[in-house]
């Protein structure tokens, strides 16, 4: 039987495909050359990861002491690139989907790791965010557009709740596979919702000075 941190391990190895996959398919719309598609799915699988690590003080970066991840991020990459010749016939929704499962387990891996290292519950579900949403930020900046996570649309406040209920589930000694399913759950079903009708949050609106 697998042990709660080789399940861990797991699910990082899972969302660091999963944000490559995202990155590598926004280069390949943006018709990146190999080198752009590497650094971008690179940026978008680790980035989040790298900054909670410098902020709760876990250096090196996870990724420098393991070249699995790197592996993982360039295996991602290739496999992409077989799969996907003609970036006009990309399935628009195949991004927001995929990032969607790499932001509910980057989320609950990044508030586990800042729990384990002391931060406080309020603090970790930061870093539980920044490890979530981090990643993709640099990719949408790189690609020339607005992040994601500051445009109307609910991203943010699907991680936050995510952690926040894995935050909760860890304080109320709840069994930690229960508290990561359920955490898991709550992001993805706000964040597929979201996309599948549209939901986002009210835009702030210069004109009538209210949001």
């Amino acid at each position: 039987m697998m042990t709660h941190v080789s399940w861990i391990y797991v699910f990082d190895m899972a969302g660091t495909a999963v944000f490559a996959l995202t990155g590598a398919l926004a280069a390949a719309k943006h018709r990146m050359d190999p080198f752009g598609v590497i650094v971008l799915a690179a940026v978008t699988a680790v980035g989040g990861g790298s900054i909670r690590d410098a902020l709760i003080g876990a250096t090196p970066v996870f990724w420098l002491t393991d070249s699995n991840y790197l592996i993982c991020i360039l295996l991602t990459v290739f496999m992409t690139r077989l799969m996907v010749r003609y970036p006009a016939k990309i399935n628009p929704l195949l991004l927001p989907i995929a990032d969607a499962f790499g932001l509910a387990l980057f989320t609950i891996i990044g508030v586990e790791k800042a729990l384990d290292y002391g931060i406080s519950g309020m603090g970790s579900v930061v870093m539980g965010l920044i490890t979530g949403v981090g990643g993709g930020i640099i990719r949408d900046m790189l690609c020339r557009k607005v992040p994601l996570v500051l445009r109307s649309e609910i991203y943010a406040t699907a991680a936050i709740l995510g952690a926040i209920t894995y935050s909760l589930g860890v304080s109320l000694a709840m069994p930690n596979t229960l508290a990561t399913v359920l955490a898991m759950l709550v992001t993805l079903s706000i964040r597929l919702a979201a996309i599948r009708w549209n939901l986002s949050l009210p835009a702030f609106n210069t004109d009538s000075k209210r949001f």
